[in-house]
């Protein structure tokens, strides 16, 4: 594939003046052989298939990035999730691990890595409770290790054992890092119908159905298609879609340009371009901004997700239009903490954690960097959970939640993360307690819509 004069120019531009940026390369690679009971050998594995395939690859993406004239936020590693990598069952084994895993990727020079992972739609083995009973300790010692567990698949149904204990798990988690905003929560979500091939953080991880290792990259954008739909003016609703495919396919080709590149310089398969619009909290670069831009005056009322459905779909279409390569999570994101008109919708009430969840029915994943109340009680957000995750396994989509009970802070007050995390007004959260339902426990059977052989 390659570019025309008039695209090199278009993404120069795009670059310099839309905000836009390629959000992460991320590079998966299988762990499958370097399983041992003993977590010192199983680390020591770890790092040398780690720095194999990766060292070299911050260096080179810099390179692509130069070359292009195109920004690239981040660099990424995803494994295969690590409770079928790490054998010992104990939770001080997978510390040690991930422990080692964060040294190698401050070494290498990687931002983030996802695959402290675990995959308990239907149950768990010991490895997968040793694993999340790690977590806590894990987030609150590490600096760049990322976690997820999938809870439920349409096909299996949604584990209430694992919503309760995952809600304890985030509590934990918020107390042990309390003295920097409660950040280790926002480097763990858990997942309904998570995929394989999400370059994205914290739910990234290599699947066993992949190859040895891939080249996935995740866009941004939100700033392109913001521009697109400010040039369109007063147009119909279905020449708006329009103007939105338009503005995805050219994110999309930028996309795959450099991911294909990447992977042909270090001699490497290349996987997926994940289409989803990533915001940041700069303006200029928000999701809530290309909803204004639609026609809704600001998040959360009436007509938003009606909008976001429209701007999922069409960046869809565009992407799908620009490679055969679509993959990952693909759509719209709308993390509240790291979109700048979110934040301010948030703030002042006009975007409720009930419309948000209404929202993630048609976005790419689910409620992302929610901060609530310190005080939040465990039952509360694993209601909170279930409700989310209800709507995945309901609707045969991917689902998310990643959750902030910040510690000590009270609804209306602001926990700061910095970076691209950025800043999450703590949000009122209704705490009429689900307990009772909650501690039945056991497995939300598959839905009817499961029945698809």
């Amino acid at each position: 594939m390659s570019y025309t004069r008039r695209e090199i120019l278009e993404v120069i531009r795009m670059s310099e003046t839309e905000h836009f940026d390629v959000r992460t390369v991320t590079i998966g690679i299988s762990l499958l052989d370097c399983s041992d009971p003993n977590p010192k050998i199983c680390a020591q594995k770890i790092y040398s298939k780690i720095s194999k395939y990766a060292h070299s690859l911050p260096e080179i993406v810099n390179e692509v990035a130069d070359d292009l004239g195109i920004r690239v936020a981040n660099k990424r590693i995803a494994l295969t999730p690590l409770s079928l990598v790490a054998t010992n069952p104990q939770p001080e084994s997978y510390l040690e691990i991930a422990k080692e895993i964060d040294r190698c990727a401050s070494d290498m020079g990687f931002d983030y890595v996802g695959g402290f992972s675990a995959l308990v739609e239907a149950g768990f083995t010991a490895q997968e409770t040793a694993l999340i009973e790690s977590i806590p300790s894990v987030l609150s010692q590490t600096i760049r290790v990322c976690s997820s567990i999938n809870a439920g698949t349409t096909k299996l149904g949604l584990n209430f054992d694992a919503i309760a204990k995952v809600a304890k798990i985030i509590k934990d988690t918020a107390y042990l890092t309390r003295d920097k905003g409660s950040i280790g929560c926002a480097k763990f979500v858990v997942f309904a119908n998570a995929v394989e091939n999400n370059p994205f953080i914290a739910g990234a991880f290599h699947g066993v159905g992949n190859p040895e290792v891939l080249i996935n990259v995740g866009l941004s954008g939100p700033g392109v298609v913001l521009d697109a739909i400010k040039r369109a003016g007063n147009c119909s609703i279905r020449e708006l879609s329009e103007v939105i495919k338009r503005a995805s396919y050219k994110v999309t080709r930028v996309g795959e340009i450099v991911g294909r590149e990447v992977a042909r310089r270090i001699n490497v398969p290349f996987g997926i371009v994940d289409i989803s619009l990533a915001p940041t909290p700069e303006l200029g670069d928000s999701v809530g901004e290309v909803l204004m831009a639609m026609g809704i005056d600001t998040p959360g009322g009436t007509g938003t997700t009606a909008a976001l459905a429209l701007l999922t779909d069409a960046v869809k279409k565009g992407g799908v239009m620009a490679t055969s390569a679509v993959g990952g999570l693909s759509g719209a994101f709308i993390p509240v903490s790291e979109d700048s008109a979110m934040i301010k919708a948030a703030a002042s009430g006009d975007l409720s954690l009930e419309k948000l969840e209404a929202m993630t029915a048609v976005c790419s994943v689910g409620l992302d960097m929610v901060a609530i109340p310190g005080d939040t009680p465990y039952e509360i957000i694993a209601g909170f959970i279930a409700d989310e995750l209800s709507i995945g396994i309901i609707n045969n989509k991917t689902t998310a939640v990643r959750v902030i009970p910040a510690y000590g802070k009270k609804a209306g007050e602001i926990v700061s993360f910095g970076g691209l995390l950025g800043d999450a007004p703590v949000q009122e959260i209704r705490t009429i307690s689900p307990g009772r339902f909650i501690s039945r426990g056991g497995q939300f059977p598959p839905p009817i819509i499961s029945l698809r052989n």
